[in-house]
């Protein structure tokens, strides 16, 4: 592969991923006033608006999950069950926007009556919004869709899912080990699919490493259930994280 060859094919990489700058772009002086600034206000642009468009919302609760679960999967059921109980007791559900798991917790939100908020993002081969979003933003950025996934909510429920539902829980949970961000409850859907993750962060991660402290495994449950689920959330309080 020639110089030139690398280096397109290392931008045109940049220009998917949404990267505000690509590295070699940061020293071609011509540039910076151009393209550079341009991608700056994009994203100043959507982190003002996400604010704008959360702000005004009340008893917040995230759920993550997968795209690609079917309507038949015990898990879409579940984030259907999870949804209408959120929005039979008033409160505020938030999700990715897409299909799979997404699209059950805002039709059971949607079918219940209450607010059913989609946070979506734009993809070469576009991710269709679901129809149970009853409000919805799109995203050019991932970061900025997940500052604004991560921001107000008082309960996260994560369903199974892929290396983007992977990284939203690990990401979420960092920044309440952390402190970046109040300790909310983390929820986990599914005994079957979180237990090996859970071993493997009790065994491994904490007892043969010592990469984290006990008190940490206490920032995630794992349950089984909508009604588990539920129990846990009835129990917290608004984030103030946006304030």
């Amino acid at each position: 592969m020639t110089k030139h060859k690398k280096h397109t094919d290392q931008k045109q990489i940049a220009k998917v991923r949404g990267e505000i700058i690509h590295p070699h772009d940061a020293h071609d002086a011509n540039k910076r006033g151009g393209s550079i600034s341009w991608r700056i206000f994009r994203v100043m642009s959507e982190l003002v608006d996400g604010y704008e468009f959360l702000s005004g919302l009340k008893k917040e609760v995230t759920v993550f999950g997968s795209a690609r679960t079917k309507v038949s999967d015990r898990y879409y059921q579940e984030a259907e069950k999870l949804g209408a109980m959120l929005g039979k007791e008033g409160y505020t559900t938030i999700t990715g926007g897409g299909p799979g798991v997404m699209e059950a917790a805002n039709k059971g939100a949607y079918d219940a009556g209450g607010e059913s908020l989609g946070l979506n993002i734009q993809l070469p081969k576009e991710q269709r919004v679901n129809r149970f979003v009853k409000k919805g933003l799109g995203f050019h950025f991932f970061f900025t869709r997940k500052v604004m996934m991560t921001s107000p909510s008082q309960a996260f429920v994560v369903f199974p899912g892929g290396f983007g539902t992977l990284d939203e829980f690990f990401e979420v949970i960092t920044l309440i080990q952390t402190r970046k961000m109040p300790r909310v409850p983390m929820i986990l859907m599914g005994k079957e699919y979180w237990g090996m993750l859970d071993q493997f962060i009790r065994k491994e991660v904490l007892a043969h490493h010592k990469a984290i402290e006990p008190e940490d495994l206490k920032l995630y449950s794992i349950v089984d259930t909508a009604a588990e689920a539920m129990r846990i959330i009835r129990k917290t309080r608004a984030s103030d994280y946006l304030s």
